[in-house]
């Protein structure tokens, strides 16, 4: 299986596990939590490379068949590890999409690394601009439903992953028309296989300010979010981007949740594939 080393923690490496599939302009996927890159775009992937794209998806490190270590969860280190991919693989003229936490490596790496590999880069269930409420950011959601999360991963991380999975599909309106029963299980079955200190670390990675990166952004921008987001809000994350982007396309999707990708993959798809074609 092919893997990349981004990192050591004392005596052991720190490995990020990718699958590269396919041939044509490249397009890196960067899953959400606590999912693995695989599984965040299943219903994607096949559509990629039928159309005639490369496409690379990797697990995040704590995450999936990549390494578990107990540091390296704030978005510079993430961001790192996506830019030692690109690196390894020698990309250039890359589609970099983010979905949910992944939205933050590709917002980071942007305003980080910029856009030397990038040609243009697609974001899915956002959580840039800045998604804590402070004084200069009204907006945004209380900082106590971020401890609050925490508490409940410590308390009982698998009851955890069924209220945020209840959650991240709307599964009590969209189920199981959208989401089966059985497909929520399998994504359970990915999450109880996450690092329990990564799926508590990443929380506080999500209270990020990206406004800074976001100006520097200079690549086209799609922008996808459901209108019945339970987790990232939509007036919080995706509707603040117009102004923030120099060239950004925002698309809603109408009683879409967090996870499009699963529940409105035709929407997604064509609004991704109208994107990388225009």
């Amino acid at each position: 299986m092919p893997y990349v080393r981004v990192g050591t923690e004392n005596s052991a490496g720190i490995e990020i596990y990718y699958e590269d599939h396919g041939s044509g302009q490249p397009v890196v996927l960067v899953g959400g939590y606590p999912l693995d890159g695989s599984h965040s775009w299943e219903r994607q992937t096949r559509v990629l490379l039928a159309a005639g794209y490369r496409c690379v998806t990797y697990d995040r490190r704590g995450f999936g068949r990549s390494s578990q270590p107990t540091t390296g969860y704030d978005y510079d280190t993430l961001a790192g590890d996506l830019n030692t991919l690109l690196e390894h693989l020698a990309l250039q003229d890359v589609v970099l999409a983010g979905f949910s936490m992944g939205t933050g490596e590709v917002t980071r790496y942007l305003g980080r690394y910029g856009s030397r590999r990038v040609a243009r880069a697609a974001m899915l269930g956002v959580i840039p601009p800045f998604v804590l409420k402070t004084g200069d950011n009204p907006k945004g959601v209380d900082g106590q439903v971020f401890e609050d999360t925490k508490a409940a991963i410590v308390a009982d991380r698998y009851a955890f992953f069924e209220y945020l999975f209840n959650n991240l599909y709307n599964v009590d309106t969209l189920g199981p028309a959208r989401v089966s029963e059985r497909a929520w299980q399998a994504s359970f079955i990915v999450a109880v296989g996450a690092s329990p200190y990564a799926t508590y670390a990443c929380v506080d990675s999500w209270l990020t300010d990206f406004r800074a990166d976001l100006t520097k952004i200079d690549v086209p921008i799609l922008a996808l979010h459901g209108t019945e987001d339970r987790l990232m809000p939509v007036e919080a994350t995706a509707s603040r981007l117009p102004g923030l982007v120099k060239d950004l396309k925002l698309t809603t999707v109408e009683g879409g949740p967090h996870h499009l990708g699963w529940t409105h993959p035709d929407e997604v798809n064509t609004a991704l594939l109208d994107f990388l074609a225009s």
